[in-house]
C-alpha cells in the first residue's frame, strides 16, 4: 500500500510542478507583456532591472497558477493511469478510491497551506517591491514613460496617446480625460507639443499646441447626442501626475496588494464609526475588506476543491493525451473563476454578503466532486 501511494504521490507532485510552471509561465508572459514592455521599447529597464521585476512577479502568478496547476497535474495522472488500467489493477487489488485518493488530499492540503502563505504574505511583499522597483526605474527618466504608438494609462484619470516623439518635443497626440467610472469627459487632439517634467510636484507637464478639444456631457458622457462640437485653441497646458509609477503608497492602498496583518488592521479601523464616513459607505468599505479576505481564502483553497473533483473525473476519463486533459482542466477553471466574478460584483452590496458568495464555487466544486465520488466507487 505505502509503494502505491509514494507512486502516485510523486507522480503527481511531478505532473503538477509541470503545470504549475507552464501555467506561471503564461501569466507571466502576459503581465510582462502589460507591464513593461512600453518600458522595455523605450529602452528604459536594463538587462539587470528586468530580470529583478520579473522575479518580483513570481508570487503574483503563482497565485492563480497554483490552482489551476494542481488540477491540470491530478488529471494528467490519473487520466494516464486509468487508460493504462493502473488504477482498474489497483481497486482489483483491494484498494478503493479512497485509498488511491489519499496521496492526492494529503498533497493538495500542501498546496492550500502553500496557497494561502503566497495568497496574504508573499505575494503582497513582492507586489509592493515591484511597485517601488519599477517606480525607481521610472524616476532616472520620467520622460521615457511616453512611448509612441501606445495607449498610456499610467496618469490619474488620463489616457495619452503620442503618434511621434523627438527628445521633449512631440506630434500628434491625444488625450482623453476620465471620470470616476472611467468613462471619457474631454477628448483633446493637436498637432504638436512637448513634455516637460516637474520634479517637486511629481508630475509631468503636457504642453499642447494647435489643438481642438471635445467636451462631453459631464453626467451622461456616453450619450453623444449631448457632444459639443469641437473647439480650436492654440495651446493647453496637461499636469499628467506620477504617483502610480512613482511610489509604492498607491500600490498598499489596493486591497489585494495587502498582507493578512494590514487587512485585518483595515477591517478594524472601519469597525469605528467616524464623524466624516456615512455608515452606509464604512460598512461598503468594510464590506470589501471583508471580500478580499475571503476570496484570498477561498483561492486558496480552489487547491483542495479542484483535487476533489479532478480525483474522479481522472479515473472517470480514462483520457491519456495531454490536451484533452488541459482543455477539461481550463473549462473547469473558467466556470470557477466566472462563478467567483459574478460573487465579487456585489461588493457595493453588503447585504447580499459577496464575502460569503465567494465560497460559493468552491462549495459547488467540492458539491460536485462528493457526487462524482460516490458515482465512481459504485463501479
Amino acid at each position: 500500500m505505502k509503494l502505491i501511494h509514494r507512486h502516485i504521490f510523486w507522480n503527481v507532485v511531478l505532473s503538477c510542478a509541470g503545470s504549475v510552471g507552464l501555467f506561471v509561465f503564461i501569466l507571466m508572459v502576459a503581465n510582462v507583456l502589460k507591464d513593461l514592455l512600453g518600458y522595455v521599447l523605450a529602452g528604459q529597464i536594463g538587462v539587470e532591472s528586468f530580470v529583478i521585476l520579473v522575479a518580483l512577479l513570481l508570487p503574483y502568478a503563482i497565485t492563480y497558477a497554483l490552482p489551476m496547476g494542481i488540477l491540470t497535474g491530478v488529471l494528467l495522472v490519473l487520466g494516464r493511469m486509468s487508460s493504462d488500467r493502473e488504477i482498474t489493477a489497483i481497486r482489483a487489488s483491494g484498494v478503493s478510491v479512497a485509498g488511491v485518493s489519499a496521496p492526492i488530499f494529503f498533497f493538495a492540503l500542501l498546496g492550500t497551506g502553500a496557497a494561502l502563505a503566497v495568497n496574504f504574505q508573499f505575494m503582497p511583499l513582492s507586489r509592493t517591491l515591484y511597485e517601488r522597483e519599477k517606480a525607481q526605474v521610472v524616476r532616472q527618466d520620467p520622460l521615457s514613460l511616453i512611448v509612441p504608438k501606445t495607449f498610456i494609462r499610467d496618469f490619474r484619470g488620463l489616457v495619452v496617446n503620442v503618434g511621434a516623439k523627438d527628445g521633449a518635443r512631440l506630434r500628434d497626440i491625444w488625450v482623453w480625460e476620465l471620470d470616476a467610472e472611467k468613462r471619457v469627459t474631454r477628448a483633446a487632439r493637436a498637432e504638436l507639443g512637448e513634455i516637460t517634467y516637474d520634479e517637486p510636484g511629481n508630475k509631468l507637464v503636457l504642453r499642447l499646441e494647435n489643438l481642438l478639444v471635445e467636451q462631453r456631457d459631464d453626467k451622461d458622457p456616453e450619450n453623444f447626442m449631448n457632444v459639443r462640437g469641437a473647439a480650436a485653441m492654440q495651446e493647453a497646458t496637461f499636469d499628467l501626475p506620477l504617483d502610480r509609477v512613482m511610489g509604492a503608497a498607491t500600490v498598499r492602498t489596493k486591497l489585494k496588494f495587502k498582507t493578512f496583518s494590514e487587512l485585518m488592521a483595515e477591517w478594524r479601523r472601519l469597525e469605528k464609526r467616524d464623524p466624516a464616513v456615512p455608515d452606509a459607505e464604512r460598512k461598503r468599505q468594510q464590506m470589501r475588506v471583508q471580500v478580499t479576505i475571503h476570496e484570498k481564502f477561498a483561492t486558496a483553497f480552489a487547491v483542495l476543491s479542484f483535487a476533489v473533483i479532478a480525483i474522479p473525473l481522472g479515473i472517470k476519463v480514462s483520457r491519456k493525451e495531454t490536451s484533452a486533459n488541459l482543455g477539461v482542466a481550463l473549462l473547469l477553471v473558467f466556470g470557477y473563476y466566472l462563478g467567483t466574478m459574478f460573487a465579487g460584483l456585489a461588493d457595493a452590496r453588503p447585504e447580499l454578503r459577496p464575502d460569503l458568495l465567494m465560497w460559493l464555487p468552491n462549495l459547488g466544486f467540492q458539491a460536485l466532486g462528493a457526487w462524482m465520488f460516490y458515482k465512481v466507487d459504485r463501479q
